[in-house]
């Protein structure tokens, strides 16, 4: 004989977990909807940029979207026209820079995160409070007293200048990288000890291999901001022509005495300069998420 209440019961289980997925599948078209729309919000400009680099029409406006001709002869101007914008020396520059910068900023940042995480001393978390507010400072509030220092030691219009400015304050950035030391087991440093490892074998031998993500995320992250950066660099250099790095040359091109004839070269340059740390992120996209995740732990 049937049990009634057990049908009955697997009824209602049955339409709950239907409604369960109904509302599953509505929130989850909603977030990919929203997604999409975010998403064509974000590659609109990037499509028009690279529509513009392609168009044979000079100018920086046209009434229409779509050029009448298309042609590479922006791309090729900026290596073969080089005696007004040298862009394959600005690339050059620009690639120098944000090379010795990253170097420099990754050990700064990585060394400081792990001293923070492993060691106890008094200052310490001192320390790491006034870093922290400081860190909150927009760094440009402090560029005229920056180029006067440079300026006295006599670095000014220097691409050394630019890698000591960009690296110098790279350990205020030390709470992503320190959140991800802290995940890393103290026991293996206390075996390590104890097998008579000193703590620079530690940090080398250990540690590091075992911190590829966080690693991943401290390059990037010091990587892109000389590649990018317009302020630090325009104060710096000023007129010294040859040491420009490739914001500060493009945006040369759109002057007001230059815009109409090298808006389209200008197009050309920003998407390619896009392009290397475009490809950089894509490859290491992976470790640089486990990179963010693993250094969200409050330590």
């Amino acid at each position: 004989m049937i049990n009634r209440e057990n049908l009955y019961s697997n009824k209602g289980k049955k339409s709950g977990l239907n409604s369960f997925k109904t509302r599953t599948a509505i929130a989850n078209g909603l977030i990919y909807f929203l997604l999409t729309v975010l998403a064509i919000i974000w590659i609109i400009p990037l499509l028009w940029l690279v529509i513009a680099s392609l168009r044979k029409e000079p100018g920086a406006y046209t009434p229409y979207i779509m050029p009448k001709e298309y042609t590479f002869d922006n791309y090729i101007k900026l290596f073969t026209n080089t005696e007004l914008f040298n862009y394959p020396r600005w690339f050059r520059n620009t690639l120098v820079v944000a090379i010795f910068s990253c170097i420099l900023s990754t050990l700064y940042t990585l060394g400081v995160s792990y001293a923070l995480s492993r060691l106890r001393f008094k200052l310490r978390k001192p320390l790491m409070n006034v870093a922290l507010v400081l860190g909150m400072f927009p760094g440009f509030m402090s560029m005229i007293v920056i180029y006067h220092i440079i300026k006295a030691i006599g670095l000014e219009q220097s691409l050394t200048a630019l890698v000591l400015v960009y690296s110098g304050g790279a350990g205020l950035g030390y709470y992503i990288s320190k959140g991800f030391f802290d995940t890393i087991p103290r026991a293996l440093d206390e075996a390590a000890t104890i097998d008579g490892a000193t703590r620079s074998q530690i940090f080398w031998k250990i540690t590091l291999p075992l911190s590829r993500p966080i690693i991943t995320y401290t390059v990037l992250t010091s990587f892109l901001a000389p590649w990018m950066d317009f302020i630090f660099a325009s104060v710096i250099m000023k007129d010294n022509y040859n040491n420009y790095t490739i914001a500060v040359g493009l945006y040369q091109m759109t002057t007001r005495e230059n815009i109409y004839n090298y808006f389209t070269q200008f197009c050309a340059g920003a998407v390619l300069i896009a392009i290397p740390i475009t490809i950089l992120f894509i490859i290491m996209q992976k470790n640089y998420v486990e990179g963010v995740t693993g250094g969200s732990v409050k330590g």
